[in-house]
């Protein structure tokens, strides 16, 4: 059973930067990927970035490309989203997620490819 948990979040003005982490709790070969998205009140849950566990391979949303860096550190067992340069607009809660099937490049940033999830951390960005 995967279990992952995030952190990182916080309350910071525009233009600031933060760094979410995502640990996962136990070593496994089933996942194949993660991704990061995003909810913010009133909306629908978003793609904002995921990487291939196989390759390394990236994906990210256009509204967080040059912004947003993915990373993956192994013997932790964890995935970094760096967040620079942030707008109001990045407000949201932030979730993590594991994905257990092989996919397309376009399955990377579909929410169904992903099933564990974990329970979010609040980023909140003020003007």
């Amino acid at each position: 059973q995967v279990q992952l948990v995030e952190s990182g979040g916080g309350l910071v003005p525009a233009g600031d930067s933060l760094r979410l982490s995502c640990a996962v709790s136990e070593r496994t070969f089933s996942i194949y990927g993660m991704g990061w998205f995003r909810q913010a009140p009133g909306k629908e849950r978003e793609f904002v970035a995921a990487i291939s566990w196989i390759d390394s391979s990236t994906l990210y949303a256009d509204s967080v490309k040059g912004r947003f860096t993915l990373s993956r550190d192994n013997a932790k067992n964890t995935v970094y989203l760096e967040m620079n340069s942030l707008k109001p607009e990045d407000t949201a809660v932030y979730y993590c997620a594991a994905r257990i099937v092989i996919t397309t490049k376009q399955g990377m940033g579909n929410s169904r490819s992903y099933h564990y999830w974990g329970q979010g951390t609040q980023v909140t960005v003020s003007e």
